[in-house]
């Protein structure tokens, strides 16, 4: 298929939030969920081709997960490997809750979508034969994952991505757009508040469909791989309008961020492990030995608490690939080489420092496999969602597959459905009662609304001359917020913590209601994970308590619940912990 076949023609526009806004579809970020779903918008045959308004908060193809993904994508597309027994792989690390139909849909329509994003134009590395060049990582039974510039995966599936958007004649590009919030009209989605990044007016934006591919919440604790603009916003607007959630207490941390003072720290890939590296404490004893069978292979979870523990006792752990790969560095590795040489480490000669970060998010949005949410109008896919194809723990180098997989099914689903923009009456009498909305954070009132222009003045917003006084003031707020998350809902948690981690956040809601669209954000999603992990009384995948330190049988189930359901019976539960806390 040429890229005229597959994706459209003339560039899409870009630029300023415009006034009188609207379009058939509102797809809300721009990594490779989002990419996909705006591709996929193509009409059946007899039905008009929907509009598409994609918006970033970055400029198109630049920052966000996607683009940070070094690891690969894992895809059955070997002769010996087949899609069912890369579905055995992902349910077998899923700590028993994996959804099967959902995995079953990831591996079976995965190859077919890697074959697509191939034929049109994404270079992926091939062996001296020119054959893709199959990588193995942890936990999978065969070799299936592919790269791109060695540690350049998630740069290059954007790149092409953007690449056919751009000739996408059917969307429309705002870049460097933040969106505030959904409008809702009697229970349907119907648009967003959205804001030029560093300005102060927020704008409506009608739809008849509204997709969220926003990406996940790793900024909310202190030491992650995430980018900046990982804060959560998609989940916590979702949160806010009365979405159903899910499996929001399972977090995963990856075992290998290079130890330093960098925020966010750089990733060392899970490829190094894959290729032969080995961990060592400080003694430049191999300890993984002990730990698993499958020693530095061992699914993701046990690797980060095995390293956990040793850097919470004062000690260091290193990765040492001198000899895996050692020379070859600069051209295997060229991205984890170019973070150690800045760091004045040379990994071809000596082991590098690690220790575990927040890296992905497998709750979210609940979705079905179509990526529909409970809320009408409204889907969601990539990390921001919920598909249940992770269970509670991720195998490496789903996630770029299932991005790919299950934003071309959002798309493709939307196609057949989406409606024109609403009426222009509905949508200025959403964004009034947007403003005016009671919401568990006291999200600020508007103060006019004229014509179809800005909503909410004079309040806190990034970039705000008038209100930089404030500034320092939400820089703290967020630096709690990520140091709470680390220190009680982190690698390791228990009751305690999750209890004083829950009214801390309580109280600093009111505070980042004030501050900004971010902050706010993060202070959200940190309230909701910490609460459905104060209520999953066990461990179960990347969701580990001390003090439930065993899988609990009987909660072998994915969790399903609203912000109010979650927050309501969160704070009923820390009541006894926080009462002894004060005796």
């Amino acid at each position: 298929m040429n890229r005229s076949t597959a994706f459209g023609g003339a560039a899409p526009a870009t630029g300023r939030v415009p006034h009188h806004s609207g379009a058939d579809v509102v797809i809300v970020g721009a990594g490779v969920a989002g990419l996909a779903a705006a591709l996929a918008l193509h009409a059946p045959a007899g039905k008009r081709q929907p509009r598409v308004q994609l918006i970033s908060k970055r400029r198109l193809g630049e920052g966000g997960a996607s683009n940070w993904a070094q690891g690969g994508v894992a895809a059955a597309m070997a002769a010996e490997d087949s899609p069912q027994r890369h579905a055995a792989d992902t349910l077998a690390v899923s700590g028993g809750i994996g959804d099967r139909a959902a995995v079953e849909l990831l591996t079976t329509r995965g190859p077919r979508r890697m074959r697509q994003l191939l034929a049109n134009g994404a270079l992926f590395d091939r062996d001296t034969d020119g054959n893709l060049a199959l990588g193995r990582e942890a936990a999978h039974s065969a070799s299936r994952i592919l790269h791109a510039g060695g540690d350049a995966t998630g740069a290059e599936m954007v790149r092409a991505l953007t690449a056919a958007v751009r000739d996408a004649s059917w969307i429309e590009v705002l870049e460097e757009t933040f969106v505030e919030d959904l409008l809702l009209e009697r229970g349907r989605v119907v648009g967003v508040l959205a804001r030029r990044v560093g300005e102060e007016d927020v704008v409506p934006i009608g739809a008849g469909a509204v997709v969220l591919a926003s990406g996940g919440i790793g900024q909310a604790w202190l030491f992650t791989t995430n980018p900046p603009e990982a804060t959560g916003d998609g989940l916590a607007m979702a949160a806010r309008a009365g979405a159903r959630l899910a499996d929001l207490e399972f977090m995963q941390f990856h075992p290998t961020a290079l130890a330093t003072r960098r925020d966010p720290l750089p990733l060392l890939t899970e490829a190094l492990r894959g290729e032969g590296a080995r961990l060592l404490d400080d003694r430049g004893r191999r300890f993984m030995l002990a730990e698993h069978p499958l020693a530095e292979l061992a699914p993701r979870d046990v690797v980060a608490r095995a390293i956990f523990g040793r850097v919470q006792r004062g000690e260091s752990v290193f990765l040492d690939a001198t000899e895996a790969v050692g020379e070859r560095f600069p051209q295997r590795f060229p991205t984890v080489f170019a973070r150690c040489r800045e760091e004045g480490i040379d990994p071809r000669v000596e082991p590098m420092p690690v220790t575990p970060a927040a890296h992905y998010h497998m709750g979210g949005v609940a979705v079905d496999l179509a990526g529909r949410t409970s809320i009408t109008g409204l889907w969601a896919c990539g990390e921001v969602a919920s598909t249940g194809v992770h269970g509670a723990n991720r195998l490496a180098s789903n996630s770029l597959l299932e991005a790919l997989v299950f934003g071309a099914e959002v798309g493709e689903d939307v196609a057949t459905v989406a409606a024109e923009p609403p009426d222009l009456a509905i949508v200025r009498r959403a964004a009034r009662e947007a403003g005016a909305r009671s919401t568990m954070d006291a999200a600020p009132r508007p103060i006019g609304l004229p014509g179809m222009g800005a909503v909410t003045r004079g309040v806190s917003r990034p970039g705000s001359r008038q209100l930089a006084v404030e500034s320092d003031r939400a820089t703290q707020l967020r630096a709690r917020v990520r140091q709470l998350l680390w220190d009680h809902v982190g690698v390791e948690r228990d009751a305690d913590g999750l209890a004083t981690a829950l009214h801390e956040l309580d109280a600093i809601a009111s505070d980042a209601a004030a501050a900004s669209g971010e902050l706010r954000n993060l202070v959200t999603v940190g309230r909701l994970v910490t609460a459905a992990a104060l209520l999953r009384e066990e461990s179960r995948g990347a969701h580990w308590r001390r003090d439930f330190p065993a899988p609990d049988s009987s909660s072998a189930q994915r969790t399903f619940a609203t912000t109010d359901e979650l927050l309501t019976a969160a704070t009923r539960a820390a009541e006894p912990e926080l009462a002894a806390a004060s005796r």
